[in-house]
């Protein structure tokens, strides 16, 4: 799919994704749209998906903390915080939009296109809460809370695993020996309230990967996956 996204059709083909049925299929339009598209469009008054995705957040971590709250009856508070941390982070939510192939269809602007803005993590992660707002404002909390289940929170080992990546870059290393692993700052971008970090990762001057979030910790983390799947041969 292109990057206009103004036919009944491709909002359709977001539905069958989805899994959800729009009574409002605007709110779906706002949710897959980002700024930089808005901004491209300001004659329009086209909206974005900043504000869904503030609302979007807030029901993710009410149904992750009942599910964790649920499944896990003997887990004390601390460890609980950490597996929902774990469970909605950037790497995990990006995961999770890249599996319904949310990147295609959202509506960015050409210059964040073309700077392969469907693959970034940040943009695919708040899109996809955008949409639970989305859906939560169109139908509630119930519709909302089985999508989060649907894509996020039936897949909790592999929310697990992205969370660890560095755990398992330094276990993967120790194989073949004992130096040190060495996260670096190497750039930034954007304004203060939305900076997008890159991280670079090495080990006695070998870069093994590189990678970038909307923190320096979630950007770390995306470039311990780099180097695994590269060491792995993926």
């Amino acid at each position: 799919m292109n990057n206009i996204m103004s036919g009944s059709e491709k909002i359709k083909a977001a539905e069958e994704r989805i899994g959800y049925s729009f009574n409002d299929r605007q709110l779906l339009r706002t949710a897959l749209t980002h700024s930089s598209y808005a901004n491209e469009h300001k004659k329009s008054g086209t909206g974005y998906n900043e504000r869904l995705e503030f609302l979007g957040d807030a029901v993710l971590e009410l149904a992750s903390s009942d599910f964790i709250f649920k499944e896990h009856p003997q887990m004390p508070e601390g460890q609980m915080s950490r597996k929902r941390a774990s469970m909605v982070c950037e790497p995990a939510l990006a995961y999770a939009a890249r599996s319904i192939g949310l990147g295609e269809l959202l509506l960015l602007g050409h210059g964040e296109d073309m700077a392969g803005g469907r693959e970034r993590d940040s943009i695919l992660s708040d899109a996809f809460e955008a949409v639970i707002g989305a859906i939560y404002l169109d139908g509630g909390l119930e519709p909302a809370s089985s999508f989060i289940h649907k894509f996020v929170l039936v897949n909790e080992k592999r929310m697990e695993q992205l969370k660890d990546n560095k755990t398992i870059l330094q276990e993967l290393l120790q194989k073949e020996n004992h130096e040190t692993v060495q996260y670096e700052l190497i750039g930034s971008s954007g304004p203060e309230h939305d900076r997008t970090f890159i991280m670079q990762v090495s080990q006695g001057g070998r870069v093994l990967g590189s990678g970038s979030g909307r923190t320096k910790q979630a950007a770390g983390q995306a470039a311990a996956g780099d180097a695994i799947q590269k060491l792995k041969g993926l």
